[in-house]
């Protein structure tokens, strides 16, 4: 006997497929792009590895004009992504061999936990041994965060309510306080939740607000560099160091304002630091001179838009904090998914990946107006990378 198509039983068939067809539509296979390009980096990761002996002097860094690999010291801003990302990538799959490099890494860089001139100890510190102590919960690893912790208290000023940024440039500013500082609270917060010193809280508190209240222009823009006077806290001057212009719209500080105000609510739950970093990424991603695959112009008043260099280090800071943003704020969570998977999705195109040892991507910008690092790859772009990449595995959907 042979059921007709008409059949109530073909009918029920032809729901039930749809249904099943319907939801793999809504709901892909997790295991999809994402995994496939950290199984990428993670592989190219360790066949890198034989390239990069830990040393004092020698942490990737960028590349130079001839397309060598420029290195830099331990005291560098960004000699704490290159260990940072094998951790993560330990993280990922349990691999000996990454774990062993990243330890060595850090026996160069444990010293900097006293750097007292600097602000940047949360990317030399928190982003190597924070990403560490999270892959094995090494004490000690904690310990050496602690005292970075406290090393970079000693940089903030009650008068001014913020921690000083940079020590050099004294001919320009007597108290300069960068946009980039925001990233360095997170190890103040993660202080005060291990010791119970509620001393880092209310110094990173204080640094996040007075910067919510005198970096951002009306239209929630950003500045650069605010410069205080030391003995009184007024305001002297409003500048940039690496944006096109005073007035103009530096890509990668939008970016760590993003991801920063996002991770500020993180850690103090108070809604104007939500609210204030719903009003960035609407600047942002609204903003007429955003290209098409939300890879940013290195400044989003640059000059010569079109044709203008892309900062691929601004948009995996971007991509990394809106994913973390739509899982604080559910209400506004599928629009941030949404433009963190259009970042990530498109830097998988072929013209944005490098095969060039230790790095995953290329097309950053450092420093236009000081011709540094333009339209190279660079470590920190590849570090945001890899977090947001886990970040969108981790996170439920």
């Amino acid at each position: 006997m042979f059921l007709k198509f008409s059949s109530p039983v073909f009918y029920g068939l032809g729901t039930f497929f749809a249904l099943i067809l319907g939801f793999l539509w809504v709901h892909p296979v997790k295991s999809n792009w994402v995994e496939k390009e950290l199984n990428r980096i993670y592989d190219k990761a360790v066949r890198d590895l034989p390239n990069h002996t830990p040393d004092s002097l020698n942490f990737p860094r960028t590349l130079n004009v001839n397309g060598s690999l420029m290195n830099t010291h331990s005291g560098s801003w960004t000699s704490g992504f290159y260990p940072g990302i094998l951790w993560q990538l330990h993280d990922y799959k349990n691999n000996s061999k990454l774990k062993e490099a990243a330890e060595g890494w850090g026996k160069y860089l444990e010293k900097e936990k006293l750097d007292k001139k600097t602000h940047d100890l949360g990317f030399k510190i928190y982003c190597s041994f924070g990403n560490g102590y999270q892959a094995t919960k090494n004490e000690n690893y904690k310990a050496i965060i602690l005292q970075a912790a406290k090393t970079l208290s000693s940089r903030y000023n009650p008068k001014v309510g913020l921690i000083r940024s940079w020590d050099h440039h004294k001919d320009l500013w007597d108290f300069p306080v960068i946009i980039d500082n925001l990233m360095n609270l997170e190890m103040l917060f993660r202080a005060t939740t291990w010791t119970g010193d509620s001393s880092y809280y209310k110094i990173a508190y204080s640094h996040a607000f007075l910067t919510m209240e005198n970096h951002y222009r009306p239209d929630i823009s950003c500045f650069h560099v605010v410069d205080y006077n030391p003995n009184t806290g007024a305001i002297q001057k409003k500048v940039t160091h690496q944006g096109a212009s005073d007035a103009s719209a530096w890509a990668r500080g939008q970016a760590w304002g993003l991801y920063g105000y996002t991770m500020i609510y993180r850690e103090t739950k108070d809604p104007q630091f939500l609210n204030f970093a719903h009003k960035i990424a609407d600047y942002i991603f609204s903003h007429p001179n955003m290209p098409a695959d939300l890879i940013p112009y290195w400044d989003f008043n640059a000059p010569n838009i079109p044709n203008e260099e892309r900062d691929v280090s601004a948009a995996t800071i971007l991509a990394s904090g809106l994913l973390e943003l739509a899982e604080l704020d559910k209400s506004k969570a599928k629009k941030y998914r949404s433009y963190a998977d259009k970042i990530l999705e498109n830097l998988q195109n072929e013209k944005y990946k490098t095969n060039q040892s230790p790095f995953f991507l290329q097309h950053s910008v450092g420093g236009k107006p000081n011709k540094v690092e333009i339209d190279v790859p660079i470590v920190y772009a590849d570090y945001y990378y890899v977090e947001a990449l886990k970040r969108k595995l981790s996170y439920k959907r």
